[in-house]
């Protein structure tokens, strides 16, 4: 999977989304051509956990192996990233299953029996947060290995927003991902010291 550090910014773009573009055409194809619109149901969540699915991996392989160059007095707390990043991956699972589930059941869709909105709203805001300090995670530990020093969020805010908007973000972040990784995983330390 650490593969995935290595990737040009192209590569990854047309990973990220060309894959599921492709998905979508191919669903929307068979749901026409097959004239079972409610097909579009059964795919949705497929393709919804495949773009998921390579984001968090990103995520994952980014964080735990960020984690590593960091400075050896500026050490994050992995295990949380990594709790908070299985909570959002195991409730949009759920979620997927649940829906391709409704369309070989026929669930209502609709009112309190649905799903008990008690229990989803809290559930599903718990789950951004953890998206979001997700985000943090990376966007601090990339901006400490690259500068080699203890930064605060006006440091690190830009790299935030550019994983947040990570179809724009990754023509920006790609590049110093692969010079962070680059020359058989050893980072440069001398490359990214910017205080001399």
């Amino acid at each position: 999977m650490k593969k995935i550090l290595y990737l040009k910014h192209w590569q990854l773009f047309a990973l990220f989304i060309g894959v599921p573009v492709l998905f979508q055409i191919v669903t929307f194809s068979a749901a026409v051509s097959g004239n079972d619109p409610m097909l579009i149901l059964f795919f949705l969540p497929i393709i919804s956990l495949v773009l998921t699915g390579l984001y968090f991996s990103w995520f994952y392989t980014l964080g735990v192996n960020l984690q590593g160059k960091l400075p050896a007095r500026e050490k994050m707390n992995l295990s949380r990233f990594k709790l908070f990043l299985l909570i959002p991956s195991v409730y949009i699972l759920a979620i997927s299953v649940f829906m391709t589930g409704a369309y070989f059941v026929d669930l209502p869709i609709s009112g309190p029996e649905f799903l008990v909105p008690g229990l989803l709203v809290p559930v599903h805001l718990f789950s951004m947060f953890c998206i979001f300090y997700s985000m943090y995670f990376v966007a601090k530990a990339l901006k400490t290995v690259e500068w080699r020093r203890p930064v605060t969020f006006s440091d690190f805010a830009g790299e935030f927003f550019l994983i947040w908007f990570f179809p724009i973000g990754i023509w920006f972040l790609q590049p110093r991902i692969n010079a962070i990784f680059a020359a058989g995983g050893e980072a440069d330390e001398e490359k990214f010291d910017f205080e001399a």
